[in-house]
Parts: structure tokens; C-alpha cells; sequence
């Protein structure tokens, strides 16, 4: 049984290939039946029609073997056929290899997940998860679930809320993490959580963001960062063992945060290629370029990417690489095609002396030949810009190896990010992060400078999980809470349960959280993870399909104590 996939009429005898999740097999109309008019029948046929059939199996004729099939040698000569399902011609071929369109494929998402390559990714995903439960369970962890209608906290994005009818005028939301319910199950003794949580978020979307999604939920008390990570490389090995057959070498290599935005310009380096950023400000000093001698005046700094071999690039190839400087928030880029001493090329030539470009050619170790691309300004927004001109040129020059799979830890994160515009601080990672132990007399006196005890694990550039050692004392928690501008009443609030359980002997615990779907995304070497979900939202966060979200009856709305207001 399964779909009619192709339909063919040589001569006569009527050929129809046969697919369903397993993959696809010839089938042949051509023997008479005593039964029914089966020519007839196998006529009638066409794409998508559900049918099972009755037949012999044999070995298809010389010359007719199909090697890329899996099922490519035999082929089933039908005695008996019976069409189970009609269909109409679909809105686009299911064996299209071309460009469709998104929105076509999630209007259509039930055909769309019909395509031998949706339903390979998805079996990926499940063997992802299929592994991450039996490690989970060989290593003594409990799988929990937590609530979906929770109590509305803020996390660091905008919650759902769902309004309570037994309740008027108050509100559920759904969570954006189980984080304070798995630091609770830390108070109640049940040392090792996991769960595949499914957890929703009310914010843009991106490429690889949806509303809601899923995590693998990890939680442990009595650890350091050394255990959770040394946990989190064998679930990850496990991960790609099953699912790929891909022997994933451990420990991971270890970057601080510092170190990885010094060197590559983000939290969430590729490290498959080199092109590391270099601080080549000591080349600019006195260079009579007034743009670079302010930022150096002010502390700022020049910092740069030499790329081997790139002084072949015309000038609209170094206009593209300033437009995408420019699109990350740098005010321009310099550029310097180096060449033999005294003979350098640069888009500020008429300016600089050639003995700067010298001196930069020197700090960079760069060869004749090569390209380095400069850029200026608060590190911020330069880190920003050289992060996406670094890849950019990688995938220009063809340095990033997509059959690899590099693994890294970042580690001792800020505590805060504090907004470049007012000054004000906010958490980092969320307000129950630990800071680091070294740290805590900076709370007061400077706690823009002070580390926490969290860290990233990041696999060819992406983030894939997120976690820190929790702070598990109530005085600390509401001493980071009154940094944050969290009076006591609010705290009180909005996160009064947790300190109340902090009352009554908190094990020191931390944990992490793994994006499953990023996760499935990187197992299939797609670039979307709307292609890993079954049902996705769009960009838009609209589901096309079922056509979501949708307007509520008036009606339904008094029921939960909600009237529409018009907005001026």
C-alpha cells in the first residue's frame, strides 16, 4: 500500500511507482486477472492516488536494474489492484528539486511532509531525541514535565498569556523555559531532571527562531561547570553517534568569552576556518588618518581580518564587503591589497603613507598577495561587523569545511549586558545565574565587570545550548535582584515561590538547555529549522496551513472576561 509517486504507459503495460515512508518500489501492470479489468484500473491511476496492491515480487530484466534505488532490482507484477484514495492534482510536484516557494510548501504542509527529504529530516530528529532519552536514562536521570500554564516571569522575552476564565482579569503564561520549576525540583531533592520540553516565546522571528519550540531540559544538583559539561559532551557523542554514525571527539575545546569575542567577534565562533580577527591599532597611531586617530584618542581600536591571497578582489568585491560592514552598524572599511614594501594598494592610500600600511602588513603577518580588511569603532558594533565580514570571506574563499562538526565551549560570561545607549543593566543569561565566586565584591562597585559561572556550547558557528551554575542562596538572588532595579515587592511578586524554597536548604545546583530543533537543523545540514518541524510557523509567525492565528468570537471572548478595544 502507499501513494502512486510516477505513472508511465510503455506500450501498453503501465509502470507506477510505489512510495511510502520506506522508500519506493516499482510496480507492473501487466498480467491479466480473472478478478477485474486491472488494465483498466492501472489506467485510471495518477499522482498521489492511494492504492494497494496484490502481486509477485521477481527480479527485474536484464538491463532494466535501477542502482539508485534501494529497491532498484526487483519489481512487483501486479495481480490485484484497489484504489483506496483518489487525489486531485497537487499544487506542486512532490520530486520537485527546484526552488518553491515557502509559503506554497506550509499551506500544503501535509503534501510538503510527504517528500522523501522532509521525512528523512524528521526521522533524524526523532533519532536525535530517541538517543538522548536512552543516555539520559542509562545515566540516572528522571524525566519530569513541568507546567505549560505557569505563572508570568520575565525571562528575557515576551511570554504568551493565556487568559484564566475561573479567574477573571488574570492570566496564565506559557513558559519560556521550565527553568524556575527545574531549580525547584533541585529544592525537592531530585538531583538529576531531563525532559524534551516544549517551551513558547512571543518575539521576532528569525531563520532559525520559531514561537514555539523545543529544548532538551537538563538540571543537577550538586555540580560544577566541569560535571554539567562532561554530561552534556557524552549526551552530544551519543546524539551523533546514533543518528549519523559520527564519532565525536571529547573533551571540547574551551573559550572564554573574552577570548572568543577578541578573536572572532562573537559568542558563537566557527572555528572550521582561521581568519581570526587581529588588533592592528598600534599601525595607526599618528598615521594622519584623522577617522582612525580619534577612535585610538578615545580608546577605541582598529582591529582586522587578513585574507590569503584576496588582493585579486575588484573594487565592487571590496564595496560588497564595506556594504555588509556597513549593514552591521561599522561606518565604513578600509581595505589593503598588500603588496611588495613601498608598493601597497588601499582605499585610503591618498591619506596614509605607505610605511602604515607596512607596519600593518607586518602586525598582521601578512604575505604579498593577501587582503586585510580594517574596521574602527566602539567594540560593539565592530566586533559585530568583522564577525559577519569573517564569514562572509569564508565562504567566499571556500575555507569552511561543511562535512566537519566542531564542538567548543564558551565560557565566563558577563553577569550583565548593560544597553550602550542609558547605561542600564540587565541579565546576560537570565536574573538566576550565578556570578563568578572571584567576582562578588564587584556586585556593588563596578558589576559590569563581573563574570558568571555560564556557558555556551556551540557547534560550527551556532549556538546550541545554554546554561549556568544557578545561584541557589535567597540573600544572593535578591542581591542580584536589586542590581537588576528589582525592588524587594516585585521580586517578591513575581518570583516569591523560588525564594521561599530557597528558605529551606537549597542544594548548590545548574543545568543547561539544548535547542533540539537547532540540534535537528545541523544533524540534516539544512539551513531552517522550520525544515525540521512539522508543523512551523512563518516568519510572521503565522501558520498557513490551518491558517493561525485566528480572530476569536465575541462571544468566546466574555466568557474569559476580554472586551476588544479600539486603538486610537
Amino acid at each position: 500500500m502507499g501513494w502512486v509517486f510516477r505513472w508511465r504507459d510503455h506500450g501498453g503495460i503501465v509502470f507506477v511507482d510505489l512510495r511510502d515512508r520506506y522508500g519506493v518500489a516499482q510496480v507492473v501492470f501487466d498480467r491479466k486477472s480473472a478478478e477485474q479489468d486491472i488494465d483498466a484500473l492501472a489506467h485510471r491511476l495518477r499522482a498521489e492516488y492511494v492504492i494497494r496492491i496484490q502481486g509477485r515480487v521477481r527480479p527485474r530484466p536484464d538491463g532494466t536494474v535501477n542502482t539508485s534505488l534501494a529497491t532498484g532490482e526487483i519489481e512487483v507484477s501486479v495481480d490485484h489492484l484497489e484504489v483506496l484514495s483518489e487525489s486531485e492534482n497537487p499544487p506542486f510536484r512532490l520530486d520537485d528539486k527546484g526552488t518553491l516557494s515557502e509559503d506554497l510548501r506550509l499551506s500544503y504542509r501535509y503534501l510538503d511532509l510527504r517528500r522523501e527529504e522532509l521525512q528523512r529530516y524528521l526521522t533524524v530528529r526523532h533519532k536525535a531525541i530517541a538517543a538522548t532519552r536512552r543516555y539520559f536514562d542509562d545515566n540516572g536521570f528522571l524525566e519530569i514535565e513541568t507546567p505549560i500554564l505557569c505563572k508570568p516571569t520575565p525571562e528575557g522575552a515576551r511570554d504568551f498569556l493565556v487568559p484564566a476564565r475561573l479567574h477573571p482579569g488574570k492570566f496564565y503564561a506559557l513558559p519560556q523555559s521550565p527553568q524556575l520549576y527545574k531549580q525547584l525540583l533541585m529544592v525537592g531533592g531530585l538531583d538529576r531532571y531531563y525532559q524534551i520540553a516544549r517551551c513558547f516565546r512571543d518575539e521576532d522571528l528569525r531563520a532559525d527562531r520559531q514561537p514555539e519550540f523545543t529544548q532538551i531540559d537538563v538540571e543537577m544538583s550538586f555540580v560544577g561547570e566541569d560535571d554539567i559539561i562532561r554530561v552534556i559532551e557524552g549526551m552530544l557523542q551519543a546524539i551523533f553517534r546514533e543518528t549519523l554514525g559520527v564519532e565525536v571527539q571529547a573533551p571540547f575545546p574551551r573559550l572564554s568569552y573574552s577570548e572568543a569575542m577578541e578573536r572572532y567577534g562573537c559568542d558563537a565562533p566557527d572555528t572550521r576556518y582561521g581568519l581570526e580577527i587581529q588588533d592592528l591599532s598600534g599601525a595607526f597611531s599618528g598615521c594622519g588618518f584623522r577617522v582612525f586617530e580619534q577612535m585610538i584618542e578615545t580608546g577605541q581600536r582598529i582591529r582586522g581580518i587578513v585574507v590569503p591571497g584576496a588582493a585579486r578582489y575588484s573594487r565592487k568585491e571590496l564595496d560588497d564587503l564595506e556594504a555588509v560592514a556597513v549593514e552591521m552598524g561599522a561606518k565604513g572599511l578600509v581595505w589593503q591589497r598588500v603588496g611588495a614594501s613601498g608598493a601597497h594598494d588601499a582605499s585610503i592610500k591618498k591619506i596614509v603613507g605607505q610605511e602604515t600600511f607596512d607596519r600593518a602588513a607586518a602586525a598582521g603577518k601578512a604575505k604579498e598577495g593577501d587582503l586585510i580588511v580594517f574596521v574602527g569603532g566602539p567594540e560593539h558594533l565592530s566586533s559585530k561587523a568583522l564577525a559577519r565580514l569573517r564569514l562572509v570571506l569564508g565562504e567566499k574563499e571556500g575555507l569552511i569545511d561543511k562535512t566537519r562538526y566542531e564542538f567548543l565551549w564558551v565560557t565566563n560570561f558577563p553577569l550583565f549586558e548593560t544597553d550602550p545607549a542609558s547605561g542600564a543593566l540587565s541579565p546576560a543569561h537570565h536574573p538566576f545565574t550565578s556570578p563568578h565566586p572571584d567576582d562578588l565584591d564587584k556586585l556593588e562597585t563596578d558589576p559590569a565587570k563581573v563574570r558568571s559561572r555560564a556557558y555556551d556550547v556551540v557547534l560550527n558557528g551556532s549556538e546550541i545550548g545554554g546554561g549556568s551554575i544557578r545561584i541557589h542562596r535567597r540573600d544572593l538572588q535578591r542581591k542580584i535582584f536589586q542590581v537588576l532595579g528589582i525592588s524587594d515587592e516585585e521580586a517578591e511578586y513575581k518570583f516569591g515561590f523560588l525564594l521561599k524554597a530557597f528558605q529551606y536548604g537549597a542544594p548548590p545546583h545548574g543545568g543547561i538547555a539544548m535547542g533540539m530543533d537547532r540540534i535537528a537543523m545541523l544533524l540534516n545540514g539544512t539551513d531552517s529549522i522550520r525544515d525540521v518541524i512539522a508543523f512551523p510557523k512563518t516568519a510572521k509567525a503565522s501558520a498557513l496551513m490551518e491558517d493561525a492565528p485566528s480572530i476569536v468570537d465575541d462571544r468566546e471572548l466574555m466568557e474569559l472576561h476580554i472586551r476588544k478595544i479600539a486603538r486610537k
